[in-house]
């Protein structure tokens, strides 16, 4: 594990405990089939941008019938796990993973039928020059599908929302959704359209504090140490505060490219 990787294998496979395997956020292959609603991605090739541990990858394959997916994220824990799953799933020659570093995407003009992403553009602080970078690698005609974490105003956060981020020692960089809107606008996408996914994830945080400090804390205290078991659980408690209060607001994306 490099020196500057926030997402350690003790993290990502917590986090896999209570989002499931091969998951850094939650909602599992269910939210995936929700973001891409609407879209055939029957022989697609598609870019996943922050594929984290591969669950994702896998899916687009398996569940929706991608042609190749390449994941591309800039930890080489979650990458190396991602391998491992999509190799595992039998799909090692269908999905591709590499490890890239933070900036423009290396990727020629045109290069994919869709570009998906979920709850990894947080970590990106460029939105604007992210649009611009997704629509350039996008075939004319195809989309960009993808879910992130936001901000519901491009104001000083809340206090409390400043105890979240805090809490959750990452580099997160929210934006609004006017801004991601203005964002994908600007850099020329069309049919732009996002959906609030607050008072679904709300409801779903909260129910996944309760569980883990209640009936499953004693088996994930035994699978991950106390210390780490308690420090998740400080991270939920702050964020369904925010989640509550709709300043931390969870989105669909979607815009796509003129053909």
């Amino acid at each position: 594990m490099d020196e500057n990787d926030l997402y350690s294998d003790a993290y990502n496979d917590f986090l896999a405990a209570v989002w499931g395997e091969g998951y850094l956020s939650p909602g599992g292959p269910e939210e995936v089939s929700r973001i891409l609603e609407g879209l055939d991605l029957t022989g697609a090739r598609m870019l996943d941008i922050g594929c984290g541990t591969g669950g994702i990858a896998v899916s687009l394959v398996r569940d929706h019938g991608a042609a190749h997916v390449t994941g591309i994220d800039i930890e080489a824990p979650a990458c190396a796990a991602a391998g491992r799953l999509a190799a595992a799933a039998g799909l090692a020659d269908r999905v591709t993973i590499r490890k890239v570093e933070p900036g423009p995407l290396d990727f020629a003009d045109s290069s994919f039928d869709v570009v998906f992403s979920k709850d990894s553009i947080i970590h990106i602080a460029d939105k604007e020059a992210l649009a611009a970078d997704v629509f350039r690698v996008l075939e004319p005609g195809g989309w960009f599908a993808a879910s992130d974490w936001l901000i519901s105003h491009d104001d000083e956060p809340s206090a409390a929302m400043k105890r979240y981020i805090e809490a959750e020692g990452l580099d997160f960089t929210m934006a609004s959704p006017a801004r991601y809107e203005a964002a994908l606008k600007a850099a020329n996408f069309e049919s732009v359209r996002l959906v609030n996914r607050n008072p679904w994830y709300a409801a779903v945080a909260r129910e996944e504090l309760d569980r883990m400090s209640g009936e499953a804390r004693a088996d994930l205290v035994d699978r991950f140490g106390r210390a780490l078991v308690d420090s998740n659980i400080e991270i939920w408690q702050a964020m369904v505060k925010v989640l509550e209060s709709g300043e931390h607001c969870p989105h669909h994306l979607r815009g796509q490219r003129p053909r």
